[in-house]
């Protein structure tokens, strides 16, 4: 074969494998050109985007990559895992035991205002058909995931405490008591002024309607309400970060709504670096005295750049210092990471829900918009002490990744929860009457050698003189901070219990104490006892109220799917 029949041959062989691999990616769904996942997304003029100089020019990328960085094919063409494939992630969680009140005393914790768990046991069960982790069960979300009628502050604090207890609804011989915190209502004409940041993930895994179409929706429903006062910028990110949309007036609805309808799901995740570009963009737009917030809508799944979990939550850590809050908004299911979210949030001094549907998009971001935005009061941490002529022993219930050291309550630099406008904080105790056995799974400890009648966990206690006498069941500490503080200012409120029946408390009461029963039935807890879904369904049907938009009901509902699921623990 002469040469030039030879590169003619080579030639051809080349088109041909170019043309392979050209159908190969159509059929995968990619597309070769740079920059696709930005392709036809709005910029801040509203104008289409097309192609790399375009988009970088114009969204401000801080990365640049290779075209292909994230155009790998979703499963299923949809951003969900397929059947019988799941990444998931939830933290363990290894729930409350009882403490002696002779060895423990104190017991102290950061509030939580995250709602999280509740939607997603009822994406769980509703949707899926089948029980949750354990680990995604965290009974404190699901108890302060509804409101409860609880009096606002009169004072200059920021919110009313309030504190009652009754019987014990699976344990007759102890006692629940109910710690309850009401923020100051804000109406939403009156909010501060609001710097907005939304940070929206378009990777790849959002391809779905669970997740960046309900992602769209829910935040053009958040536009509707915004006014003059407030001002929205968008972020997004894939392989890449961008800005999509400047600084804009709430009023430019259409802007703010067009800069949405733009957007569309590819590529990898670069989660580290849209936060980074988030807060900068926050940090430019910064109001003093006003509501500075990121709102970050995810799947969780960061796969590029800053994927480390501890460094993303050192990452978070140090931009919250800035002033800037973060509210986190989980979506979707099959890839989901919950424990990675929850954290970002509880360290972005911000609280965290999981939309699950567009009614929830809706209670969270219209009709808690208040609670939501605006920060009341900052590193709010209860601390109980139980009086030992009243109280032989107690388990907090939940808030077991919020528990703080004795030390911590009195350390104003020790981080804890935040609290919206409005917002209802609840936090329970089952509590072991004087005379009562505590209840314990622990194995005894062999009696000291060298103090011989002291307690093995605590050879001081022989030595601390002892206290009159007090009617007292417990006292009730508080601290907190303003929004902008950074000394704290402690509440104290001394309990008595005056032996009311679980008969005689209110429906609030008793409806707190369905979910917290519901919740340790999906735990499997051993200190349910045999309580049983039917208790709990029956306690919560008699404790609905005034339920103004069925969420209690549905509880109920739910509560009925799990008892008929063929999952549940036998005999529950």
């Amino acid at each position: 074969m002469s040469k030039t029949n030879l590169t003619i041959t080579i030639i051809a062989t080349l088109g041909i494998l170019a043309a392979a691999v050209t159908v190969m990616w159509s059929t995968l769904g990619c597309d070769t050109r740079a920059d696709q996942s930005f392709t036809g997304r709005a910029a801040p003029g509203g104008r289409d985007l097309a192609g790399k100089e375009a988009a970088d020019s114009r969204l401000g990328l801080e990365q640049r990559r290779p075209a292909a960085s994230y155009m790998a094919p979703m499963p299923m063409g949809e951003g969900e895992a397929p059947a019988g494939f799941n990444t998931e992630s939830y933290d363990f969680v290894a729930e409350n035991g009882f403490l002696a009140v002779g060895e423990h005393p104190l017991s102290t914790f950061s509030i939580d205002v995250d709602t999280a768990s509740y939607s997603n046991i009822r994406r769980f069960l509703a949707r899926q058909g089948h029980l949750p982790p354990p680990g995604a069960v965290r009974i404190e979300e699901m108890i302060n995931y509804f409101d409860y009628d609880y009096a606002g502050p009169e004072g200059s604090d920021p919110f009313a405490v309030h504190v009652d207890l009754a019987g014990c609804p699976w344990a007759p011989k102890h006692r629940l008591a109910r710690i309850g915190l009401k923020g100051r209502e804000i109406d939403a004409d009156k909010r501060p002024l609001s710097n907005l940041v939304f940070l929206l993930d378009v990777s790849g895994s959002m391809r779905s309607a669970h997740k960046l179409d309900l992602v769209k929706k829910g935040m053009k429903l958040l536009v509707e309400n915004l006014t003059e006062n407030d001002s929205v910028a968008i972020v997004v990110y894939a392989g890449s970060s961008g800005l999509v949309l400047p600084a804009t007036n709430g009023d430019d609805k259409a802007a703010i709504v067009a800069a949405l309808d733009k957007l569309s799901a590819g590529g990898s995740t670069a989660g580290g670096a849209g936060i980074t570009l988030a807060y900068k963009v926050a940090r430019e737009n910064y109001i003093d005295g006003g509501c500075n917030r990121v709102i970050l809508c995810t799947d969780g799944d960061f796969n590029v750049g800053i994927t480390d979990h501890s460094r993303l939550i050192r990452l978070i850590q140090d931009k919250a210092a800035s002033g800037v809050f973060l509210s986190v908004l989980g979506f979707g299911t099959g890839n989901y990471k919950d424990s990675r979210m929850e954290k970002l949030a509880d360290k972005g001094n911000g609280n965290y829900a999981y939309v699950d549907s567009l009614a929830e998009a809706r209670k969270v971001l219209v009709r808690q918009i208040s609670g939501t935005l605006v920060t009341i009061a900052k590193d709010v941490k209860i601390q109980v002490e139980f009086n030992p002529a009243k109280v032989a022993g107690y388990r907090l219930i939940g808030y077991e990744n919020r528990l703080l050291n004795k030390e911590d309550f009195n350390d104003d630099t020790k981080d804890a929860g935040e609290i919206g406008a409005g917002h209802t904080v609840t936090a329970l105790y089952e509590i072991v009457p004087a005379g009562v056995e505590v209840p314990s799974s622990a194995p005894p400890v062999d009696e000291l050698k060298y103090q011989p009648g002291a307690e093995a966990d605590d050879p001081s206690a022989a030595m601390v003189a002892p206290v009159p006498v007090s009617d007292e069941t417990m006292t009730v500490k508080l601290r907190y901070k303003q929004p902008d503080g950074e000394t704290s200012r402690k509440l104290v409120f001394a309990v008595t219990d005056d032996g009311a029946t679980l008969a005689d408390a209110s429906e609030d009461f008793r409806f707190a104490a369905a979910v917290a029963a519901f919740g340790m039935l999906l735990r499997d807890s051993e200190h349910a006892g045999s309580y049983t879904y039917a208790g709990a369904a029956e306690l919560g049907a008699a404790a609905v109220g005034d339920d103004r938009h069925g969420y209690r009901k549905q509880f109920v509902e739910l509560v009925n799917k799990a008892d008929a699921l063929p999952d549940r623990v036998a005999g529950r």
